[in-house]
């Protein structure tokens, strides 16, 4: 895809991102009925009818956008795993998770956004993060920088204390091997940051210059893409914990970090490495 044919798309997809939420997330928010909320491996795994109908819309009105791409979302994937598998292909794929934050959503917290990405051949291109509760829209376009509602975004140059204020996955919810790599991060030196229940927020959050780096121990590609571009475009950096660039596909050796920038990133790596 050339640049002029992804600049003639950037205003169609922001349009479809505000379309969605007006019409499918923000009626919803705070007037969910008990049967609009199910759970899909657990109470701390939730979706709503605001997730699907989303996603139903973003699927359309994405795939009319781009004729011949593809729509790899949450749900969607929940549904029919072997959706994944369109990360790996030759066509343009649409990365979508409709409510990042179901919890905070269900909850009538305002800390959830919609996250789009678009993504060709493992290379992501473009992204959305939009937060309507907040009216906050970020955007990154792969050499051109990151913005939100036309301000450029920049990441932090140095913690105001001289530590390293990092958002992490819980330690608790993972596996052994993962819980021991981030336990590495308990460090002096090192603060961990309170979770907003929203990665997308905290990828711009960190965009944004308010912490250092990020280590999560998951690789979901609707959670991850549009924030990974996010981050890179105002200045940071990201790798997995063995120094290889994070994949869309999948297969990363996990945990990965995202950070202000690459000796930050590489901090972090070896922290949670274990050196």
């Amino acid at each position: 895809m050339d640049e002029r044919s992804l600049d003639a798309l950037l205003p169609l997809v922001e349009e479809a991102v505000r379309e969605a939420a007006a019409t499918e997330i923000m009626p919803r928010f705070r007037h969910l009925a008990p049967e609009e909320v199910d759970e899909k491996k657990g109470p701390y795994d939730l979706v709503t009818a605001a997730d699907r109908k989303a996603e139903e819309y973003l699927t359309g009105a994405l795939t009319a956008i781009l004729p011949g791409s593809a729509v790899v979302g949450e749900e969607g994937v929940h549904a029919d795993p072997s959706r994944y598998a369109a990360l790996a292909g030759d066509a343009p794929v649409w990365i979508v998770d409709p409510v990042d934050g179901t919890r905070p959503f269900v909850h009538g917290q305002t800390g959830f956004c919609t996250l789009v990405a678009l993504a060709h051949r493992g290379e992501i291109l473009a992204s959305w993060t939009y937060a309507p509760a907040l009216e906050q829209l970020a955007t990154a376009v792969r050499g051109g920088g990151a913005w939100q509602d036309g301000e450029r975004l920049r990441t932090r140059t140095a913690s105001p204390d001289g530590e390293l204020e990092v958002s992490s996955s819980h330690h608790e919810y993972t596996s052994p091997e993962r819980r021991r790599a981030l336990l590495g991060l308990r460090v002096p030196g090192v603060r961990l940051r309170g979770s907003a229940g929203s990665a997308g927020l905290e990828y711009l959050a960190l965009a944004r210059g308010e912490f250092d780096a990020t280590a999560y121990d998951w690789e979901n590609a609707w959670d991850h893409a549009a924030g990974l571009l996010l981050v890179t475009e105002a200045g940071g950096a990201q790798t997995t914990v063995t120094g290889e660039p994070f994949r869309l596909a999948g297969g990363n050796a996990l945990p990965f970090t995202a950070a202000r920038d690459a000796a930050t990133a590489e901090r972090i790596r070896r922290l949670l490495a274990g050196g």
